[in-house]
């Protein structure tokens, strides 16, 4: 690990002026804030993010950690960790997608430590992005190339990506509140804005470097997830290569709303198969009027994995993702 300088935010203004050279998905910034620091101490072990300065902006727990509910949805302070979000009783009753993507993710300790918001910004574990040994990688390295393309690409994104970069977004959390149309409460150097979640990940668009629509100097205070006739029949559902601590290979996150036998509305959201948390919604739309029958769920898994583009490795994606988007949606009916 490189030396670096560190200063800790007494409160949310000063983490603003501290952290204005900060930007959450550019490896070369100079500044980076530091929360559970889960994802970005390990790279920083690696030589991927060297910043300059780390700005320690765990005080802002005190104000920016609670965990509420009422007529108008959920609210999830962004400094809330993984497992006392996972384990809320409101949370597991009502949102229990919400609750089993936090559960189904990294290791206890991991979850004991990791902050909800710093969840929503992790990075790939595209070896090639992580291992800078490797010169091609348009993520560390803008311009170098992609060396996944021609490489061990088995886990790499089949859907939403571009010459420029194949590699996935690793989270779980962000999968279920895509699907739950949440946004994201933001402060920053211009003032406080909110973000749909659909719109915080970027397209890789030959710039796979710039990942977040964050701001410099943005902290991310809290999440809000409306409420809906779908939050409590949702579900996630994710397949990976062993059953703790391991990234999806394909997951997803669906959420219904069911009158009779007859799908009213869905949402369906992908995880493990984008390069960015990924939303399903000529699926969701052809659901919607149809019955809640596995031979509706078969037709909508089948439109949500069109476009996929594979690299050889990763040929078998598109038929695991089908099955298991249509496995979440059997799931989701079937709950009460």
């Amino acid at each position: 690990m490189d030396p670096f300088d560190y200063q800790r935010a007494a409160g949310l203004p000063e983490a603003v002026k501290l952290g204005r050279q900060t930007a959450q998905g550019e490896v070369g910034a100079p500044v980076q804030f530091l929360a559970g620091g889960t994802t970005l101490v390990d790279l920083m072990k690696l030589h991927v993010m060297t910043p300059s300065r780390l700005v320690d902006i765990n005080p802002l727990r005190v104000k920016y950690a609670g965990i509420t509910l009422d007529e108008k949805g959920l609210t999830l302070g962004a400094f809330a960790t993984m497992n006392e979000a996972g384990h809320h009783p409101q949370v597991n009753e009502q949102f229990p997608a919400i609750a089993k993507s936090l559960k189904l993710a990294a290791s206890q300790q991991l979850r004991n430590m990791a902050t909800l918001g710093g969840n929503l910004l992790q990075r790939t574990r595209c070896t090639y992005f992580r291992d800078v040994t490797w010169t091609a990688c348009n993520k560390r390295m803008p311009g170098s190339g992609c060396a996944a393309l021609e490489g061990v690409n088995r886990n790499h994104a089949v859907l939403g990506v571009d010459n420029s970069c194949i590699s996935q977004y690793p989270g779980d959390f962000a999968i279920a509140l895509l699907a739950l149309d949440a946004e994201v409460g933001v402060t920053g150097p211009g003032g406080s804005r909110r973000i749909p979640l659909a719109q915080l990940h970027r397209a890789p668009q030959n710039q796979p470097h710039l990942e977040h629509t964050l701001k410099p100097g943005e902290v991310i205070t809290e999440i809000r997830v409306p409420a809906g006739n779908w939050t409590r029949r949702s579900t996630y559902v994710k397949v990976r290569d062993r059953e703790s601590y391991e990234f999806a290979i394909a997951s997803a996150a669906v959420a219904l709303d069911i009158a009779g036998d007859t799908v009213r509305a869905a949402r369906i959201a992908l995880g493990g198969m984008a390069y960015r948390p990924w939303r399903a919604t000529a699926a969701e739309a052809l659901l919607a009027g149809k019955p809640a029958t596995s031979a509706s769920f078969e037709a909508a898994a089948k439109v949500a994995l069109e476009g996929a583009i594979t690299h050889g490795y990763n040929d078998y994606k598109p038929a695991l993702g089908r099955r298991v988007v249509q496995r979440a949606l059997l799931a989701a009916s079937r709950s009460a």
